[in-house]
Order: C-alpha cells, then sequence, then structure tokens
C-alpha cells in the first residue's frame, strides 16, 4: 500500500509539474506577444563549435564528391539540423528541427563560418518546429506540427531571448488535434510571389484509409494549404500530396515546385519519389491513387483516377526520401546551375541497399519544365550502407553560395564555387 501511495503521489506531482509547464509557456508566449519580458536569462544557450565532433565532421567531408571547382565546408554545428531561413539582410540564419529547439546561426566576422549558434526565443516551448521560412520584409514563420507563428523584425531581436511574436494560427487549428501524429508531422512554409504563407501538410499514414478522404480534403491534409500572411483567408491550395518536405517558388514565372515522398512497403525498386510543379491553385497531384510517378497504391488500385491528376515533373529514386529543395538565383555558380533547383536527399530508411543521402539538380528548359536531374554532391553513404549525413534542406546565401542541413551529423555545410 505505501508504495501505491508514492507512486500515486508522483504521479500527481508529475501531472501538475506538466500543467504548470504547459501554464508558464502560454504565459511566456502571452508575455511576448504583449512585448513584455518573461525574465528569461540573457544567458546564452550556445552549440559549441569546435573540439572532436566538429573535427570529424570536417574529415567526414573529405568523402563528398562535388563537381569541379566546388568545395563543401562545414559552416556550423547545429542539433537535428532540419529547414533553412536566411534573413533578408544577411545578419542571421535560422534552422528549425523536429524536436523543440530553433536555431540562429550568425557569421558575424563574414568568413562564411558562423561564429555563434544558440536557441532562438528560448522561452517558447515548440512541437515540431521544423518549417521556418521569412518574407522579403523580414518577418519569420515557424510551422509547428499543430501551430503557427510569426517574429516580426526578426533579424534585429534574434539575440534577446524575449522576442516580438505573434500567432497565426493557434495550437490545435492547423489540422483536426485528433489527427495529430508522431508520423508525417514535419511542416515546411514559404511565402508566395502573392505575398501570401504556403503550408504543406503531410497525412500521417503510409496510405490513408478511406473513410479518411472527405476530412482531409476539407482541411488539406495531404496537401498544401494556404493564407494570408495573418492567418485569414485558408484555402487548400492543392491536394493529392502524400508528404512534402520541401517547397520553393519559380522566381522566372511564381510556379510552385515540391518534393513529395512516395509510398513505402511496395518494395525496394518502387515507386519514384516526385519533384512536382504547381502552375495554379486546385491542381492534384494524385495520391493516394498513385503511391510515386505512375505507380498504383494496393488500397486504391481499383478506384478511377481523378481526370485531372497532374503528373511529377521527376520521378527520383525510390526511397530516397526527397525533402527541401530552393531555386538558385545567385551567380557564384556556374552559368549551368543558374535557375535551376537544388534538392537534398535524405536516404532511404528501409530499402535492402541504402540510396540517397545526397544533393541534386535539376534543370529547367525554356518553357519552365524539369529537364534532367543529376547528382550534385554525394558521400554521406558509404559502400556499407552507412550514413556518415543526411541532407535535410537547400537555401542560398546572399554572396551566391548554397547552405546544406543535415539533422544526421548535426550540421550545416556550405558549398561554394571558386573561392
Amino acid at each position: 500500500m505505501r508504495y501505491l501511495l508514492t507512486a500515486i503521489l508522483m504521479a500527481g506531482a508529475s501531472s501538475m509539474a506538466i500543467t504548470s509547464n504547459v501554464a508558464n509557456a502560454q504565459s511566456n508566449l502571452d508575455k511576448m506577444r504583449s512585448v513584455q519580458t518573461t525574465g528569461t536569462s540573457f544567458e546564452d544557450k550556445l552549440v559549441p563549435q569546435t573540439g572532436p565532433k566538429a573535427d570529424q565532421i570536417r574529415k567526414n567531408l573529405e568523402n563528398i564528391k562535388l563537381p569541379a571547382g566546388f568545395k563543401i565546408s562545414l559552416y556550423a554545428i547545429v542539433p537535428d539540423a532540419r529547414h533553412i531561413a536566411v534573413a533578408p539582410q544577411g545578419t542571421v540564419v535560422w534552422v528549425g528541427t523536429r524536436k523543440v529547439d530553433i536555431y540562429t546561426l550568425a557569421d558575424r566576422d563574414r568568413d562564411r563560418v558562423a561564429e555563434d549558434v544558440e536557441a532562438f526565443a528560448a522561452p517558447l516551448d515548440y512541437a515540431v518546429p521544423n518549417g521556418v521560412c521569412i518574407s522579403k520584409d523580414g518577418f519569420l514563420y515557424s510551422v509547428e506540427a499543430n501551430r503557427v507563428l510569426v517574429y516580426p523584425a526578426a533579424e534585429f531581436f534574434w539575440e534577446n531571448p524575449d522576442v516580438a511574436v505573434d500567432v497565426v494560427v493557434p495550437q490545435g487549428e492547423l489540422i483536426p488535434p485528433e489527427e495529430e501524429s508522431y508520423n508525417h508531422g514535419a511542416r515546411v512554409c514559404r511565402i508566395g510571389p502573392d505575398n501570401k504563407l504556403y503550408i504543406s501538410l503531410g497525412q500521417p499514414y503510409n496510405v490513408p484509409p478511406k473513410e479518411k478522404r472527405e476530412l482531409y480534403a476539407k482541411w488539406g491534409i495531404g496537401g498544401i494549404i494556404r493564407m494570408n500572411r495573418d492567418g485569414s483567408g485558408r484555402e487548400v491550395y492543392a491536394s493529392g500530396i502524400r508528404n512534402s518536405v520541401g517547397m520553393d517558388f519559380n522566381p522566372a514565372n511564381g510556379d510552385l515546385w515540391f518534393t513529395d515522398n512516395q509510398v513505402d512497403g511496395m518494395g525496394d525498386d518502387i515507386p519514384p519519389g516526385e519533384i512536382n510543379r504547381s502552375t495554379g491553385p486546385g491542381q492534384n497531384f494524385g495520391f493516394p491513387w498513385y503511391g510515386g510517378g505512375k505507380v498504383r497504391t494496393n488500397e486504391y488500385k481499383d478506384e478511377e483516377i481523378p481526370a485531372d491528376v497532374v503528373d511529377p515533373q521527376v520521378e527520383t529514386a525510390p526511397h530516397a526520401a526527397d525533402l527541401g529543395m530552393t531555386f538558385y538565383t545567385g551567380t557564384q555558380f556556374p552559368e549551368k546551375y543558374r535557375g535551376g533547383i537544388f534538392s537534398a536527399q535524405h536516404g532511404s530508411w528501409n530499402r535492402t541497399t541504402p540510396v540517397g543521402a545526397r544533393v541534386m539538380f535539376t534543370k529547367l528548359d525554356a518553357d519552365g519544365n524539369a529537364a534532367g536531374t543529376e547528382v550534385f554532391a554525394e558521400g554521406w553513404l558509404n559502400a556499407n550502407g552507412e550514413y556518415s549525413g543526411r541532407p535535410v534542406d537547400i537555401a542560398q546565401l546572399a554572396d551566391g553560395s548554397i547552405l546544406v542541413s543535415d539533422d544526421f551529423a548535426g550540421a550545416v555545410y556550405r558549398i561554394s564555387y571558386g573561392d
């Protein structure tokens, strides 16, 4: 009885602690929304940038193969590094994670290495803040599993633990709370040429049950939604997408391109991954009738395919896990790469022989269609099937070099040409 009573008391104390933590987190958010201090210490939550880990990552980068004239270097140690947003004025880089932190990376002396890496908006509690994106006028957005926040003038408040923040989509209103899942909950976002906020909403299943179709269509789960930057005017922009974890707009014509991850459990060599092109709202990209490319899913093989399905622009290696992508708008790289797409393949998790863990490049033709995809950087996957890194996202710095995040090694790399 004594042990039972102790267990009950401990459980009660744990419950009260959780309730207290949730209340404190909400209190901090409310204070920061009102431009009040939370009393959080100014003591930096800095991530060490030197030592054996950094040395080993640099050694591992010696195995990366790149086209002639390119080189790769360690830009920063960033735990669980996922999607990247670069400040318009170049003061700082933000990196999201699939855990509970967003990090800022600062290269103060412009030696193309970040000296300071620390937690951003430390008083706030996050739940899978994978997606970060920033507008041209300096508003940073963070998209969690089921919430969206915005940070006005983020470039100028990032060093303070208390930052200007507001709620775009309250907790529990991005998707129905009962649809929250540990699977496919890493969101990505972009600000479109229409100045609206675009967010991908991966559906949580390998292939969703048919009884979920109406609900998911209403919310845009298994698609991409867009809204005004204040959260109003929400609409479903694209559907028929299993789980997109990378998108960008073609600056040449405003088309939205995005990666999509294919169905698992159909074999090593099917179905292919995808890079897609959306030319306007309302388009359907074929899932769950197709599991990737033109491969039918077993669950929907007897159903008629909608007539308006848009085919992928690129079919990629099956199970390579295509994630983040960006259009290259710089001039540092040779002409061949200008206007094309750099994308990250995270690498397979359940294929007999692993594939991926590399950066790809897709060229576009004069009509804005894909005109060939090739490997740009590889070597994070060795002949024994071991990963030394798993690329997640690509972003461009003002000098025309690109950053590559890696959540396995916990790092961000810089790829440059001719310097």
